[in-house]
């Protein structure tokens, strides 16, 4: 045998070899399928305790498609690499989770591996899941258990190659994944390390605020909470790096949780709506740990701001004609809920615009998403809705009118915004059915 040939045939022997290794190390085994589910080991407490766990880790946010049955999947999720479909977790044993043991729930939830032993894409957020405590796992599993069963298979997730290979999965977590419960840090107090527990693990924060590298995995250190994306909406920073033209004070987070809003801010609107009604649901103790721990992340030093002074100083004279297509636009869809004089208001919340983190961010999305879907299920039903503008104005007319609010208070104009209002359009198209 020639040398070429040596070479060919022991570099084709080395693949074999490196790919039957990877096979082997990869290999997650099935996790025999329960006999039934075992109700009778679940207390009542236990069933209480995992709801307000799952109304914390916002299960049914992701697990539910609009208008459909609790938890029966098939919210489609747009990823870099393409759609992924959410996953069935009533206790249904063909289509659901009713065949998974507790062991086979806890392996998904910590490691990303379903009962079958498939791995779990990462738009599951079970890095951060593998921090919760087995006491609180096992209570999240005693409460989805309980629930009524709902027969329904969600689409299947097809994305293209490479990403079709699941076991290359076992290379991201190699990489990414760190399992073990958040651990306290002795030199804070009680709360904050409560605090700490709850937003690093199950509240699972940093997947929409943090940003994401080019392999979808959160960066980390000095970008951990400093704003990320979600369908479609900027999830914007927690820290100091916040647009917000107020610094946000622990009072202001205690309200936005409580109740969906906070005068000084705005409303929670797109994604973070469910994700507010699920706090609402916490004890006030864990709300004031998680605002003390999230507050650790901002400027103790900063000065709140007067939000009154705040919007007579950015309202009090119009900055462009009065007659300017912009401002007639405003007094046509907004003025009538969003006046400067709050005592105008009628039902529901009215926010001020001149104090909106999303007009004041440098990204355009929120404002746009905002004016495109409006709120159509707000955090609380006293909140009052907002009507959609997607199909009552064109791309130049909502380009226009929030490149004249930002003008009016104070900001530069966003760049080719009617493109990215068009861009906007036909992405969320889709969900306006």
């Amino acid at each position: 045998m020639n040398t070429f040939k040596k070479i060919v045939v022991g570099g084709a022997a080395l693949v074999v070899v490196l790919a039957a290794a990877g096979l082997a190390l990869t290999h997650q085994g099935e996790i025999a399928p329960q006999a039934s589910i075992p109700t009778a080991e679940f207390s009542p407490q236990q069933i209480a305790k995992g709801k307000l766990l799952a109304a914390m880790g916002d299960c049914a946010v992701c697990h539910t498609v609009p208008n459909g049955k609790t938890n029966a999947g098939g919210l489609a999720m747009p990823s870099p690499f393409g759609t992924i479909y959410t996953s069935n977790i009533t206790p249904d044993v063909q289509t659901g989770i009713g065949g998974w043991s507790y062991e086979a729930f806890e392996r998904a939830m910590r490691h990303g591996v379903d009962r079958e032993g498939n791995y779990l894409y990462p738009a599951f957020p079970y890095t951060a899941f593998s921090r919760v405590t087995d006491e609180d796992m096992q209570s999240l599993y005693a409460y989805l258990m309980s629930e009524p069963a709902v027969e329904y298979a969600p689409p299947k997730t097809a994305l293209n190659f490479p990403y079709n290979v699941r076991r290359g999965i076992a290379a991201w977590n190699w990489l990414y994944l760190k399992p073990g419960v958040v651990k306290d840090d002795e030199k804070q107090p009680p709360e904050w390390n409560r605090g700490a527990y709850l937003v690093e693990g199950l509240g699972h924060c940093s997947a929409c605020h943090t940003p994401r590298n080019g392999l979808a995995a959160e960066k980390t250190g000095e970008f951990h909470l400093t704003g990320g994306s979600a369908e479609g909406w900027d999830a914007p920073a927690l820290t100091s790096q916040s647009p917000s033209p107020l610094p946000w004070t622990k009072d202001d987070l205690l309200s936005y949780m409580k109740t969906g809003f906070s005068e000084r801010h705005g409303v929670a609107a797109g994604p973070m709506a469910p994700v507010a009604h699920g706090l609402s649901q916490q004890s006030d103790a864990d709300l004031d740990a998680v605002a003390t721990y999230l507050m650790s992340y901002r400027d103790a030093n900063a000065a709140p701001g007067d939000a009154q002074a705040m919007i007579k100083e950015k309202t009090a004279t119009p900055k462009l004609a009065l007659d300017a297509e912009g401002y007639r636009l405003y007094q046509g869809a907004c003025m009538a809920c969003h006046r400067a004089d709050p005592s105008a208001s009628t039902f529901g919340v009215r926010p001020q615009l001149a104090l909106s983190t999303s007009l004041h961010a440098a990204s355009p999305d929120n404002a746009i998403m905002a004016v495109l879907e409006g709120v159509q299920k707000p955090a609380h039903a006293d909140l009052g809705t907002m009507p959609a503008f997607r199909h009552a104005l064109s791309d130049a007319q909502i380009a226009t009118l929030l490149n004249t609010m930002r003008a009016q208070y104070g900001m530069g104009e966003w760049s080719d915004l009617p493109n990215q209002v068009g861009k906007l359009r036909k992405q969320t198209a889709a969900q306006t059915h």
